[in-house]
């Protein structure tokens, strides 16, 4: 008999969800409408960022804050290689140069201290990733940035609802970017957001996500000549966000806090299930940091089994488990060894990747589900321990 496949994300949708679509499907805007403003507000306000920009999804949030910091060729910028390629990509878009700073071997995020070695003349910016929820260590971060005069993007596509010192991510930098996927706290179907204090970052995030066109009076360069008037300022992209994803996203925002607390419980029960078992890490956890948990790693002692990451990864998806891998070293795909990037970089973050297995976690996910992970992750493990 075939086990239920348990992915190892989804998204939470219900009737409240459903029928805040249907009213837009219904009213007379479907694009750029009241519901962008309205969903940009209400994150803005949820983790206490003066300003939001809500865009098509978290990659070109990423690309347009990496053009408001004036991110460009000859520039180069820090980031983790343990992250989604999206991270690094977005520095090359500007053409600029991603430099891979190694990791935190507990936290898995990124190492303030490999960072001040990677820091040049060319330095510009850093893209701290908040790792599966859990900040990194943005004091040590933001100490390093002021003391270059870098700029500092986060990227908390993982963290919506993280708290860094009982303060929310989303406030700390000049930049902070979001995602909406459905595998994320809250979905838009894609999105993403950017928050900021900054209103000159602000209104060149605004520019970029519309062409770079503009019907602001104030910015025009040439003569009104009428209210059909609107100038090109700059050469920006079409990364507008819609009404209807909004709609999605401000429900799924009053869901939030809930979301959250039940991703808590399921990690409980992981964290009472395997931290006496000798052959698993499980995730670590700081005392500065309040992860949202998008995540829940797992890393193998593989000097403990008898067999690899891959043998168990399968034996697991036989189970029916929908585990996965976060992440492979962005610098590891043929494209950035194009590029000239090579292997034995961040020496810490290969050795991670070689052992980590992600599982399920989702908040819809039954004690059933929870249970059946636990047990099939357990059996395995014993089975072919040393």
């Amino acid at each position: 008999m075939v086990k239920n496949f348990i992915p190892y994300g989804k998204q939470d949708i219900d009737e409240e969800d459903i029928q805040a679509v249907v009213e837009v499907l219904r009213s007379d805007y479907l694009t750029t409408g009241p519901k962008i403003q309205e969903f940009e507000q209400k994150l803005a306000n949820y983790v206490g960022a003066k300003y939001a920009v809500a865009i098509s999804n978290g990659t070109a949030a990423l690309h347009a804050a990496c053009y408001a910091a004036d991110i460009r060729e000859g520039d180069e910028v820090i980031t983790t290689p343990i992250t989604f390629a999206a991270s690094a990509n977005c520095i090359l878009y500007c053409g600029a140069t991603p430099v891979f700073a190694d990791i935190d071997s507990r936290t898995y995020n990124i190492n303030s201290k490999d960072i001040i070695k990677k820091i040049t003349t060319k330095t510009k910016a850093i893209i701290p990733v908040h790792y599966a929820g859990q900040p990194c260590e943005m004091d040590e971060i933001y100490r390093i940035a002021k003391e270059y005069n870098l700029i500092v993007i986060e990227d908390a596509a993982h963290a919506l609802g993280a708290k860094y010192n009982k303060q929310k991510i989303g406030i700390i930098s000049d930049m902070t970017i979001f995602s909406f996927h459905p595998v994320k706290h809250i979905t838009t179907g894609e999105g993403g957001m950017i928050t900021t204090n900054n209103e000159v970052l602000y209104k060149k995030l605004l520019l970029f996500r519309a062409h770079g066109i503009t019907r602001d009076a104030k910015l025009l360069e040439n003569k009104n000549e009428g209210s059909w008037y609107y100038e090109q300022l700059d050469l920006g992209f079409n990364y507008r966000i819609t009404d209807i994803q909004c709609a999605l996203g401000i429900s799924q925002l009053n869901k939030l806090d809930m979301f959250i607390h039940k991703r808590m419980k399921i990690i409980h029960k992981y964290n009472e299930a395997f931290k006496n078992v000798d052959e698993i890490i499980i995730p670590y956890q700081t005392t500065k940091s309040q992860s949202s948990w998008h995540l829940y790693v797992i890393q193998l002692k593989l000097n403990k089994l008898k067999i690899g990451r891959k043998e168990i990864f399968e034996a697991l998806r036989s189970e029916g488990l929908g585990v996965n891998v976060h992440y492979i070293p962005v610098y590891y795909f043929p494209f950035y060894q194009k590029l000239g990037y090579k292997k034995g970089a961040c020496p810490k973050a290969e050795k991670l990747y070689e052992s980590i297995i992600t599982l399920p976690l989702f908040t819809k996910m039954s004690d059933e589900e929870v249970n059946r992970v636990i047990s099939s992750v357990s059996n395995i493990v014993k089975l072919n321990r040393k």
